[in-house]
C-alpha cells in the first residue's frame, strides 16, 4: 500500500532513487566495492516518500509546504508577543499586527536564502528564543514601560507618542542584532565555525540535538495550560493521522489524461493540518457555546482584535520603524545569542540532514549555513523584528512525521510566508489559533526532535562506559545549569555588566551548555574511533565518484561546472569543492575531486590529518 502511494503521487516513469541525487548523476557509477556504503545510504533515506531532492506534484507541495507554514507560525507569533511586552506596545494593537507580519515575512526570506543558498537542506528559519533574553536585557536596562492609557486617555495624540516610545526601543534592538549577526556572517564564511567540526561527533550531537527539544518542554506546557483539552486533542489526532491512519489513502481527481485518479496518503502527508483544522473547529464551536469562559486563551476570539485592525495589506520594508541605534552593551549580549543560535542550527543540520534521507553536511555546508544564518539576522535587523532568526527545530519534527523531506516543499513554505507576510488580514486569521492548539503541536513534535537527537547514538558502543558517561552528563548538565542561572537571575556579578549579560545568555542555553562540555568530554577521553561512533557516522569514500555523487545535495543551484573548473574556489571555505585551508598529505584534489579515501570534513577519519 505505501509503495502504491508513493507512485501514485510521483510522475510515471520516474521512480525515487535509493539516494537523494540529481538526475543527472550516473547512478550506475558506484564501484562494487562500494556497496557497503550504499546500502547504508539507503537505509539511511529509510521510508521517506521524497528526500531532498525529489518533489511532489506541484498541489501537493504548496499543500506541505502550507503545513510548514502553520507548525512554524505559533513561534513565529508566540516570541514576537512575548517581546512586545517589554517593547510597551500594549496601546498600540496595530503596531503588533505589522511586527507579527514582519517576522513572517523576513523568515520567508531567510528561509528561502537558507534552503536556496546556504545548506541547501529542507530546514525552516523563524525568530530564535536565543535572542529574547538578550532583547530583553537591552530593553529593560533602558528604562520601564510607561503606565497603560486609560479610555478617557487614548487619543490620538497620546497614541502617536506611545508609537514613538516603543519605535525608539525597537531601534536599540535593531542596531545590536545588526552589528552581532555581521560576527556570525564572519565566522560562516570564513571557515571558522567548520574547523570545530572535527571535534563534532555521535557523542556532540545527541545531547546538542536531544537538548533542543527537551528545552523547549516549559514553552511547550507554557502553551496547552491555557486548555488541556485543545492541546490534548491535538496530540491524539496527530499520532492517529501519523501512526494510526498512515496507510489510508483517499482518490482524487487527476490533472493529466493518463492519471484520472490518484490515490493521495492525506494522513501520512498533511497529519498536522488535519489536527489543527479539526481541534481549531472544535474550539470554535466550544467558543460560540460559552464552554470556554471568556478570557480563556483557548478561545478563538482571544485575539480577535488583531484580525480587526490589521490592514488587507501591508508589505514590511527595511527601517520601518526608524534608523537603528548601536550601543556596546547591546550588541554583546545580542553576540551571546549568535553564539548559542549558532550551536542550535549546528545540531540542527544534523538533525535534518538525518530525516531528509541526506548524508551528514559537510564543511562548507555548514560554513555556508552558518554565513546565510547571518545574512537572515541581518535581513531581521533591517525589517526590524526585534530578533534574530535561528533554524526551527518543530519543522524537522514535521519531515520526520509525514516522511517529505523534499527541498522544494520548504522553498514553496518560505514563498507562503512572504505572500501572507503582505497579506495582513490573512495572516491575521491564522493568528485568532487558539494557543493551546499550538502547544499541543509542540508536544509532539519537540518530543520528535528530541528522539532524533537521540537517534544518532546508533552509531556509538553504548556497552561502552566512556560513552555513558560522554552522554549522559552533557545531557544532565544541559538541564540543571540553565534551570540554575534562569532561578538565580543576578548571579553573575562582575564589574562588566556586559560580560555578566553575556555569560548569562550563554549559560542559560541549554544546547550551548550540554554541547560544549560533551565536545570537551569527547575529545579528551581517551576513546578510539570505532567506539565513539565516527567511523559509522562518518563514513569514508573509496572512490571521487561515489563522494561526489553522495554530497551533490550539497551543491549550489547554478554554476557548479564553473566552480569545479576553476581551481580557485577550492580554497573559498563555502564553495562546495572546498577541501581544507591547507592541502592534503595524500594525492591532491583537482577541480573540487574529493581525494581517494577521504571524506569531506576538517578531519580524515583514517588518520589523513590536515598539514
Amino acid at each position: 500500500m505505501a509503495e502504491s502511494n508513493v507512485v501514485s503521487l510521483k510522475k510515471r516513469g520516474a521512480p525515487p532513487p535509493a539516494i537523494p541525487v540529481t538526475d543527472d548523476v550516473n547512478s550506475n557509477s558506484a564501484l562494487p566495492a562500494d556497496q557497503a556504503l550504499e546500502d547504508s545510504l539507503n537505509e539511511l533515506r529509510g521510508d521517506l516518500i521524497y528526500s531532498i531532492n525529489e518533489s511532489p506534484t506541484w498541489y501537493a507541495s504548496i499543500l506541505l509546504g502550507f503545513q510548514h507554514y502553520l507548525t512554524m507560525f505559533g513561534s513565529t507569533l508566540g516570541i514576537p508577543l512575548l517581546l512586545t511586552i517589554d517593547l510597551c506596545m500594549a496601546d498600540t494593537p496595530v503596531d503588533i499586527g505589522k511586527l507579527i507580519q514582519t517576522e513572517f515575512f523576513v523568515s520567508g526570506l531567510a528561509t528561502f536564502f537558507q534552503s536556496t543558498f546556504g545548506t541547501r537542506l529542507p530546514i525552516v528559519q523563524g525568530a530564535s528564543l536565543a535572542f529574547l533574553g538578550p532583547a530583553q536585557a537591552i530593553l529593560r536596562a533602558d528604562g520601564p514601560c510607561p503606565p497603560a492609557l486609560s479610555p478617557e486617555n487614548r487619543t490620538d495624540e497620546a497614541i502617536a507618542m506611545r508609537e514613538e516610545f516603543w519605535r525608539e526601543r525597537m531601534n536599540l534592538l535593531q542596531g545590536a542584532i545588526l552589528v552581532a549577526c555581521l560576527v556570525e556572517v564572519i565566522i560562516g564564511f570564513t571557515g571558522l565555525i567548520g574547523l570545530l567540526l572535527r571535534f563534532i561527533g555521535p557523542l556532540t550531537i545527541a545531547p546538542t540535538v536531544a537538548l533542543i527539544g527537551l528545552s523547549l518542554f516549559n514553552t511547550a506546557a507554557f502553551f496547552s495550560g491555557g486548555n488541556w483539552l485543545l492541546a490534548g486533542c491535538v496530540i491524539v489526532l496527530i499520532s492517529l493521522f501519523s501512526q494510526y491512519l498512515n496507510r489510508i489513502v483517499i482518490p482524487i481527481p487527476g490533472f493529466s489524461a493518463d492519471r484520472r485518479v490518484i490515490r493521495f496518503p492525506i494522513f501520512k502527508l498533511l497529519p498536522v493540518i488535519l489536527a489543527i483544522i479539526f481541534a481549531w473547529t472544535r474550539a470554535a464551536i466550544l467558543t460560540v457555546t460559552d464552554v470556554i469562559p471568556e478570557g480563556s486563551p483557548g478561545r478563538t476570539d482571544a485575539r480577535a482584535n488583531i484580525l480587526r485592525d490589521s490592514p488587507w495589506f501591508y508589505i514590511p520594508y527595511p527601517f520601518q520603524w526608524g534608523v537603528p541605534v548601536v550601543t556596546v552593551a547591546g550588541v554583546l549580549g545580542m553576540i551571546a545569542g549568535v553564539l548559542a543560535s549558532t550551536i542550535e542550527s549546528i545540531g540542527d543540520y544534523y538533525a535534518c540532514a538525518r530525516v531528509s534521507g541526506a548524508p551528514p553536511p559537510p564543511n562548507h555546508a555548514v560554513n555556508r549555513g552558518i554565513g546565510m544564518e547571518g545574512f537572515g539576522c541581518i535581513l531581521a535587523g533591517l525589517w526590524g523584528t526585534g530578533l534574530g532568526t535561528t533554524s526551527y527545530t518543530q519543522n524537522i519534527g514535521v519531515i520526520n512525521i509525514t516522511k517529505v523531506g523534499s527541498r522544494r516543499v520548504v522553498q514553496l513554505g518560505a514563498v507562503i510566508m512572504i505572500l501572507l507576510g503582505s497579506l495582513g488580514k490573512f495572516g491575521a486569521f491564522f493568528a485568532t489559533i487558539p494557543i493551546p492548539i499550538v502547544g499541543g503541536m509542540f508536544c509532539v513534535l519537540f518530543g520528535l526532535v528530541t528522539a532524533v537527537g537521540l537517534s544518532t547514538l546508533q552509531h556509538v558502543d553504548l556497552n561502552s562506559s566512556r560513552n555513558l558517561f560522554v552522554l549522559g552528563v552533557p545531557l544532565f548538565m544541559g538541564l540543571v545549569l540553565p534551570a540554575y542561572m534562569t532561578a538565580n537571575e543576578g548571579v553573575i556579578n562582575t564589574r562588566s555588566p556586559e560580560f555578566n549579560q553575556m555569560v548569562t545568555v550563554l549559560l542559560s542555553t541549554n544546547m550551548f551548555v550540554g554541547g560544549v562540555l560533551a565536545a570537551i568530554l569527547d575529545n579528551t577521553i581517551p576513546g578510539t574511533n570505532e567506539e565513539r561512533g565516527l567511523l559509522s557516522f562518518r563514513q569514508s569514500y573509496s572512490s571521487p565518484e561515489l563522494a561526489e555523487r553522495h554530497l551533490r545535495c550539497y551543491d549550489l543551484p547554478f554554476g557548479m561546472k564553473w566552480i569545479r573548473s576553476v581551481r580557485f574556489f577550492e580554497y573559498l571555505p563555502f564553495s562546495p569543492t572546498f577541501q581544507g585551508f591547507l592541502r592534503r598529505r595524500n594525492t591532491p584534489s583537482r577541480n573540487g575531486d574529493i581525494p581517494n579515501g577521504q571524506t569531506n570534513n576538517a578531519m580524515d577519519l583514517n588518520g589523513d590529518e590536515v598539514e
